[in-house]
């Protein structure tokens, strides 16, 4: 039987409890998860790539995340090309509201045209539903303590005078 792969893929600026509880309950139902960092041309990104992968995957280590979890990075190309080349046939999103829901459905309809990669969509815990890297961004650049919403690891390094990244 082929493993079950499937991949996370997020521009994780900054990753949050939210994301981290995606990828938890996610490498529970694979054989091994790829949480992508990906570039999103509409937003301007607060940290570059590389140190978003990097927390990531000190976040998932310090969070003790179990199963074959691999952090990687993607800017060229479409979503799908990266599942395709790694033997993905699942997308995994978090979604939060009705709002996360209108946007992802015409990309998850698109991933399986181009494709035949399914999208599967995860509900976070409600502790999370609210919090978004965008909100986290914004309370941080005013100062604010972002411990509740991101994982230690990101808080540290926000707490370093990261921030003005």
């Amino acid at each position: 039987m082929d493993p079950r792969i499937a991949v996370v893929p997020g521009s994780f600026d900054p990753p949050t409890l939210g994301h981290l509880d995606v990828i938890r309950r996610a490498a529970g139902l694979f054989d091994q998860l790829h949480v992508l960092v990906v570039h999103n041309p509409g937003k301007e990104a607060m940290l570059p790539i590389a140190e978003r992968q990097r927390l990531l995957e000190q976040s998932i280590a310090e969070a003790g995340v179990e199963g074959d979890v691999v952090v990687a990075a993607w800017s060229v190309g479409l979503l799908v090309d990266y599942a395709t080349d790694v033997g993905a046939k699942v997308l995994v999103k978090g979604i939060r509201s009705q709002v996360d829901v209108a946007y992802e459905t015409p990309m998850a309809i698109v991933n399986r045209d181009l494709a035949h990669v399914e999208t599967v969509f995860l509900l976070p815990d409600p502790s999370h539903a609210l919090v978004s890297s965008s909100l986290v961004r914004q309370v941080a650049g005013l100062g604010g303590d972002v411990s509740p919403y991101v994982p230690p690891a990101v808080a540290r390094f926000l707490d370093t005078g990261a921030r003005g990244i």
